[in-house]
């Protein structure tokens, strides 16, 4: 009997034998192994989203049963969305029960329409072999569509070999590539319901289905932005369902709203902040691998000017501020206000991103004292009638309401249950590099987070001595 028919038959979804609700109960442990490379790095790096993993926990736990609805996670860059999906995956892996994972990520850079059904299916279908067979090393060297055939043909899988010739036939200028991608993006759902499996679709960067593949190609022309559609129905699926994630939130929400009306994704807000004890165990797993000298009082002022942001933490850890000293107070202040005032720090790089595309749109005072109210004040929302109340704004309520659209869309702000209704997005570190930027240029006096952080680090001395 060949060993795909066995593994099926080991493989029957019961709720006894798939083990799923302790999945991620703990991250480190000897039986742990990581085929898909994390881009955390040091996989002893991850550290934390207890939270997180015990909500996901519940989730994974019901794909057997088909109760397990799509979901799609939404946060900025550099949050550990990634990072939490790809451990997701190699969890799912070592524990080797009911779910097999399937992780793909959407590039950053163009590619032809029916090059990206090869490079999916490729891709899918290694990592779906080398989970029926456990050899890891087909996720990080995916095998060819010949290979792939020709593991099909000796285990006896026919939608393997037919799949692989209608690729292989069409994938010239001429050839079917609508149904070329409509097979490849189908294929989890379509050998779930054959062979009675389970997946979970981790579809990384979402977004960029949208902008970066061609009908052309020479990819010349306008991109197909219609790419996200084929998912529609692929999204409802209990036998194989999705996780999507995007690090531009209003960009990826339009998306869902176009592609994925009636809820058909559950939204979720992955915050990029950990809690207080996940974050002083950042700086110290940090420190400890980077091997960069640290105290214990060091540490917790570290965690406490980094907001727990392990993100933050990080780029502290290894800046390149040349006097960085942080076994001491006044070194952590200078390292910590360097990675947040200086233009080619990796921190405020990071934010630049988003920034700098909004400043080229709306370059102007009071978009930008617009912007640093709001992350001021993100405990709550503004009209744009409260804003040009309590801003004494020379504009129109309507020319307010434009400018707060764009930096909406720019992902700086966000937007309430009314569509009048704007707040600043509750990111402590935005609003420390949103001042950095143009607390000057409106005040007329830069902020000295010099003297704010020495502030805070003897409130956290006081309250630690008490």
């Amino acid at each position: 009997m060949p060993i795909f028919t066995l593994i099926c038959q080991e493989r029957l979804i019961s709720s006894e034998r798939s083990r799923i609700s302790s999945l991620l109960s703990t991250f480190m442990n000897q039986n742990m192994q990581y085929p898909l490379t994390e881009k955390i790095g040091e996989p002893a790096l991850f550290v934390g989203r207890e939270k997180e993993f015990n909500s996901f926990n519940k989730w994974l736990a019901n794909i057997p049963k088909r109760l397990s609805k799509s979901r799609v996670i939404i946060a900025r860059r550099k949050s550990g969305k990634t990072a939490f999906v790809q451990r997701i995956f190699n969890q799912l892996w070592s524990e080797n029960g009911a779910v097999i994972p399937f992780y793909f990520e959407f590039g950053e850079n163009k590619m032809w329409y029916p090059n990206l059904a090869i490079k999916y299916y490729r891709i899918f279908a290694s990592q779906y072999i080398a989970f029926l067979t456990r050899t890891p090393k087909l996720i990080k060297h995916p095998l060819s569509l010949e290979q792939i055939r020709e593991f099909g043909v000796s285990e006896a899988i026919t939608p393997l070999i037919d799949d692989v010739e209608f690729l292989i036939q069409n994938k010239e200028v001429g050839g079917s590539h609508d149904l070329m991608w409509d097979l490849a993006c189908s294929a989890p759902h379509r050998f779930a319901d054959l062979y009675d499996q389970r997946f979970l679709v981790i579809l990384d960067e979402f977004q960029y289905i949208t902008y970066y593949i061609y009908r052309n190609e020479n990819c010349e022309g306008k991109p197909d932005d219609t790419l996200a559609g084929s998912y529609h129905s692929l999204s409802e699926s209990k036998l194989a369902p999705m996780l999507v994630t995007g690090s531009y939130a209003n960009w990826l929400l339009k998306i869902m709203s176009k592609y994925f009306e009636a809820g058909r994704l559950k939204h979720i807000r992955f915050s990029p902040y950990l809690t207080k004890d996940e974050g002083l165990q950042a700086v110290y797993q940090y420190a400890q691998f980077y091997e960069e000298p640290i105290t214990n009082d060091t540490a917790l002022q570290i965690n406490e000017l980094c907001m727990a942001d392990p993100f933050f933490i990080s780029c502290v850890i290894l800046s390149e501020y040349e006097e960085k000293d942080l076994t001491s107070s006044e070194g952590v202040i200078n390292t910590v206000n360097y990675e947040i005032s200086v233009e080619t720090a990796e921190m405020c790089q990071n934010w630049a991103t988003y920034i700098e595309l909004t400043v080229a749109r709306v370059n102007n005072l009071n978009a930008k004292q617009i912007l640093l109210y709001l992350s001021k004040h993100n405990d709550r929302y503004f009209t744009p009638q409260k804003l040009k109340d309590e801003l004494h704004l020379d504009l129109e309520t309507n020319e307010i309401y434009q400018q707060l659209v764009i930096l909406k869309e720019a992902d700086l702000i966000q937007q309430g249950i009314s569509d009048i209704q704007f707040r600043g997005l509750q990111d402590g570190t935005l609003n420390l590099v949103l001042r950095n930027r143009f607390e000057e240029e409106i005040k007329t006096v830069a902020p000295n987070f010099k003297k704010e952080f020495a502030e805070e680090i003897a409130k956290l001395t006081h309250k630690n001595r008490q």
